[in-house]
């Protein structure tokens, strides 16, 4: 070999040596965060799956930021964990550049038989899963519109809260009096009428109590309806939902506001599914195997759909017609409403996404 011959294969290997520091340099990197309610793990990985940082931080935007900034590469995506206090860190991360997924936790299953298991190793899982391309993930509901979902579901605690008082009251007077009232009639009371009862002081004071909280929660539900109203009068969907039978105003804001962006969902039976009105089941050879994943949807739709169901067989003949029919065939009147709340999932995704007004006879001729 001459000199000029081994210079050159010199030059040659100095190249490719270069080209293979740039490529590692330039290596996309994938991370994993592990959200706890007061700090979380971060774990990043390269292309080959291996380690490039890997840290217990305090819940601090600023310090995860930064920790992220510092891996060097460009990180492609961070999986966070769809816990219940995701959104401080969601919304920080976005708006810092990043991509991130909202991991559905409920369908991530770490792998059978591992010997050890840790905050480590569920954060480096995530952060695989995302490089193979088979996270599963949930949808991240735009920060300003959520603001007004969750004060729908406000109001809905604060309806909780008023029911609880009145259950109370009507359990207190079937033990003491054998009498019933309902709660209508309890709305309508007031101190004086609670004095009249033949109870002793105590009970009258629970009862006093009872009011009062009821008056409380009962005054917050309707400042929250007037504040989220304002808002959901300017969206189409909702204007849309109201046309559909057993669905008034606060059921419409329910399902318009849960749904988010209709068009996130394929088709109506996609939409039905993340409703809960799909039955959760395995099936193997014609034989049932069990059940599927139950709490996979949205509980708040699912409640509206039922609610929306009785109220639309209760004052619509052609639904309660169908309802009646089901009940024939079934025996279960369960069966029947839940069969009714299908239906109106279906209904109200084509509603909403091809801005029509509800057709009963689409919907159950």
């Amino acid at each position: 070999m001459s000199i000029s011959e081994a210079q050159s294969r010199i030059v040659v290997i100095a190249i490719s040596t270069e080209r293979l520091v740039t490529k590692e340099i330039d290596m996309e990197l994938y991370a994993g965060i592990d959200l706890h309610s007061n700090n979380s793990v971060v774990v990043v990985l390269d292309e080959k799956d291996r380690v490039v940082y890997q840290k217990r931080l305090p819940n601090s935007l600023d310090k995860i930021v930064q920790a992220l900034a510092g891996c060097g590469s460009p990180i492609k995506g961070v999986a966070v964990e769809s816990t219940f206090n995701w959104y401080w860190l969601v919304d920080g991360l976005q708006q810092a550049g990043h991509v991130v997924h909202l991991v559905n936790t409920a369908a991530v299953k770490q792998y059978d038989g591992l010997k050890h298991s840790g905050d480590f190793e569920d954060a480096r899982h995530l952060a695989h899963l995302l490089r193979l391309g088979i996270l599963p993930t949930g949808y991240i509901y735009p920060r300003e519109e959520r603001a007004v979902r969750d004060l729908l579901r406000k109001r809905a605690q604060m309806v909780r809260t008023r029911t609880t008082q009145i259950l109370s009251m009507q359990n207190l007077l079937a033990r003491n009096l054998g009498a019933s009232a309902s709660g209508n009639q309890l709305k309508n009371w007031d101190d004086q009428a609670i004095d009249d009862l033949n109870v002793l002081p105590e009970q009258k004071l629970a009862l006093k109590a009872n009011l009062a909280v009821m008056a409380c929660a009962d005054q917050e539900v309707q400042a929250l309806e007037r504040e989220i109203l304002k808002r959901a009068k300017l969206r189409q969907d909702y204007q849309h939902l109201l046309t559909v039978s057993g669905i008034g105003k606060v059921l419409a804001l329910t399902i318009a506001l849960e749904t988010g962006d209709v068009k996130r969902f394929a088709a109506a039976g996609n939409f039905a599914s993340y409703a809960r009105m799909v039955n959760s089941r395995r099936e193997s050879n014609g034989k049932t195997k069990g059940t599927g994943n139950t709490k996979c949807g949205n509980k708040h739709l699912a409640w509206a759909f039922i609610e929306a169901a009785h109220f639309a067989v209760r004052y619509d003949e052609s639904i309660k017609r169908f309802y009646q029919r089901k009940c024939a065939k079934t025996g279960l009147a369960v069966v029947a409403i839940k069969a009714v709340a299908h239906k109106l999932a279906r209904a109200c995704f084509h509603v909403m996404h091809d801005g029509e007004s509800f057709d009963v006879k689409r919907a159950f001729g």
